[in-house]
């Protein structure tokens, strides 16, 4: 499950590249790809203009889908939560009351050099984004 504030650019971009990359390689079947939000603000809005003009020109499939919020109860559905940045982890702990089997990382976490992805929705840098989004899906596929 990735994880932004509003689920509309970085996490749904997110899904997306994972989803593309796990098919690419045949492996769609052995994953459950999601993603939400911890904010109530974007929930019911569609993905952000800019995310979908990126992954387009990428050639990154998308699908009409709607933000969603992060719930307690996904936790016993995923194995991993993935968040875009620091404020995002903090946010999805207290959602979570928690992560007592450290299901819980930033995304970039899994790559050489581990760092927050900026959220788009202020940089307007969708091009940033999407590069640092390949880098931690390609690596996290690497490692599980």
């Amino acid at each position: 499950m990735f994880v932004c504030h509003g689920n509309i650019c970085r996490s749904p971009m997110a899904e997306y590249v994972l989803k593309h990359m796990a098919a690419k390689q045949g492996k769609s079947r052995e994953f459950l790809i999601a993603s939400s939000a911890t904010s109530t603000e974007e929930i019911g809005n569609s993905i952000h203009s800019g995310t979908k003009r990126k992954l387009a020109q990428v050639g990154v499939p998308t699908d009409a889908r709607r933000a969603v919020q992060l719930k307690k109860a996904d936790y016993d559905k995923y194995d991993y939560f993935l968040g875009m940045d620091s404020y995002n982890i903090r946010n999805i702990l207290r959602i979570f009351g928690g992560d007592p089997q450290n299901k819980v990382r930033r995304l970039l976490d899994f790559s050489v050099q581990p760092r927050d992805i900026a959220d788009p929705w202020y940089t307007g840098d969708f091009d940033l984004t999407y590069d640092d989004i390949v880098e931690g899906c390609g690596a996290l596929l690497r490692q599980v």
